[in-house]
């Protein structure tokens, strides 16, 4: 069974934060009281899938609170639940990104929809819901499976192994990214670019091209094209993984 993990903050371990916290222990989520401060938070931040920021008595989290989430939640794919007045809930929420922040609850909170809200959560979580989706178009397969395997417990991995394939499926499917292989038969990279780029439910897609050769004149030809950016195929995985989550983190939608 895969296990779920999150954390309950707040200026103190009142009796409604008890209460909070047996609710998502209820329900099958090891769950517990962290103070609001940087230090306590970060001591138990990895491991936390979701945090629930809890403000009563007109209290609400330092700056430096907010802005240690803001800059690592979203960085590590992690996500936020808000229970407090409504003038307390907007406050954070102006001081942090939207894609963060999973649910708002005002107070008194309603037991069964806070429950449920937890719930539906780690349920989307573990289905990959929150990923981003990459598709891979490749016409090596062992290269596909290789990158693939890399990609596969950040991101939602779909591979196809041809230019006409990937249009094929972007016609049925919305993705994030496109790792697009420059040098393929039939339809090469930049033929399939061109094409993206010419319809209107595929332009806005970032593609970002798969390259072997790394010499000045290719990799001019590529960049010519103006993608979000290119790889050489010889790029190793946490380097890769390292550079996609830059690319996502400064293209925020």
């Amino acid at each position: 069974m895969v296990s779920s993990h999150m954390i309950v903050t707040g200026e103190k371990e009142s009796f409604i934060v008890r209460t909070l916290i047996k609710k998502a222990q209820d329900s099958g989520t090891e769950c517990k009281f962290v103070p609001w401060t940087v230090n306590d938070i970060h001591a138990s931040f990895d491991e936390a899938e979701l945090i629930v920021l809890f403000m009563e008595d007109d209290t609400k989290p330092k700056g430096e609170v907010i802005h240690f989430l803001s800059d690592n939640m979203e960085e590590k794919g992690k996500m936020l639940i808000l229970i407090g007045e409504q003038n307390d809930i907007n406050y954070v929420c102006d001081k942090m990104p939207g894609d963060i922040i999973y649910k708002t609850f005002t107070r008194p909170v309603d037991n069964a929809e806070y429950s449920a809200a937890v719930k539906e959560y780690f349920e989307k979580m573990h289905s990959g819901e929150f990923k981003k989706s990459i598709l891979i178009v490749d016409d090596d397969p062992n290269y596909l499976s290789l990158v693939r395997q890399w990609l596969k417990g950040t991101y939602k991995v779909n591979m196809v192994n041809s230019g006409l394939q990937a249009i094929k499926f972007l016609g049925k499917n919305k993705v994030d990214l496109i790792l697009l292989d420059h040098e393929m038969p039939v339809t090469s990279g930049p033929q399939v670019l061109e094409m993206l780029r010419s319809d209107e439910e595929t332009k806005s897609i970032p593609v970002m091209f798969l390259t072997g050769k790394s010499d000045k004149n290719s990799v001019m030809e590529v960049v010519a094209l103006k993608p979000e950016g290119y790889f050489l195929k010889t790029i190793e995985k946490e380097e890769l993984l390292e550079k996609l989550q830059e690319f996502f983190i400064l293209h925020k939608k």
